[in-house]
């Protein structure tokens, strides 16, 4: 019987494990205080000494306080593409999407007040601009890759996808918007799923004729 790859493949060992520790406690601990207190407002030195570290670590693992934040990103990307792959595969791309949208919402953080926390802090924080257009840059390029096996081979089969995720992540983003305005006294999930009916809702009925689930 032939190994199984993932077998083949080195654990990490003992100082790889705390070394991811304690980059989790720091990202984690950053997010908590910019969210608490602002970004800008919150100092290297408060978020090394919450995570329990010293300057020079942090500075070791992040060059800046947006990379802490970018890297928090990173793992949102990565829950996303996950949550995409996990569908069936006969499941109408869109709505295999939208799934994934919803299923990122419980991962951004534990409750609804620090959901809204991070998603503000994220959103609207001018420093973060730049970061939040990488995060929405990663995730067209992971919802456009899954997307496109899902999509029948046709000859705009990548474009096509290519214009579901943007599409997707403007339903998102105007989701977070409304979501802003209405201080996050709603839940999420169902504000988006509106936001998506309300899309859908836009595009003439004919276009359901040339579905993109078929060749």
């Amino acid at each position: 019987m032939k190994p199984d790859a993932t077998d083949s493949q080195p654990k990490p060992g003992l100082r790889e494990r705390k070394q991811e520790r304690i980059r989790a406690t720091l990202i984690a601990e950053a997010m908590r205080l910019f969210s608490a207190q602002g970004y800008d407002q919150t100092t290297v030195d408060e978020i090394a000494d919450a995570a329990d570290i010293s300057r020079r670590t942090l500075f070791r693992m992040f060059k800046t306080k947006g990379d802490i934040v970018l890297a928090w990103t990173k793992g949102m990307t990565q829950s996303l593409s996950d949550a995409l792959a996990s569908c069936p595969v006969d499941m109408h791309p869109a709505d295999a999407m939208m799934h994934a949208f919803t299923s990122l919402v419980p991962r951004i953080a534990k409750n609804r007040q620090d959901t809204y926390a991070f998603v503000f802090l994220i959103e609207k924080t001018p420093s973060l601009q730049t970061v939040s257009l990488q995060k929405y840059g990663k995730w067209e390029d992971c919802l456009a890759e899954g997307l496109a096996k899902r999509i029948a081979d046709r000859k705009n089969r990548r474009n096509a996808a290519r214009l579901m995720a943007r599409s997707g992540i403007a339903i998102f983003r105007t989701a977070l918007d409304e979501w802003i305005r209405l201080k996050g006294r709603p839940a999420l999930v169902p504000l988006l799923e509106k936001t998506y009916d309300l899309q859908s809702s836009l595009w003439p009925r004919h276009v359901e004729a040339a579905s993109i689930a078929t060749p």
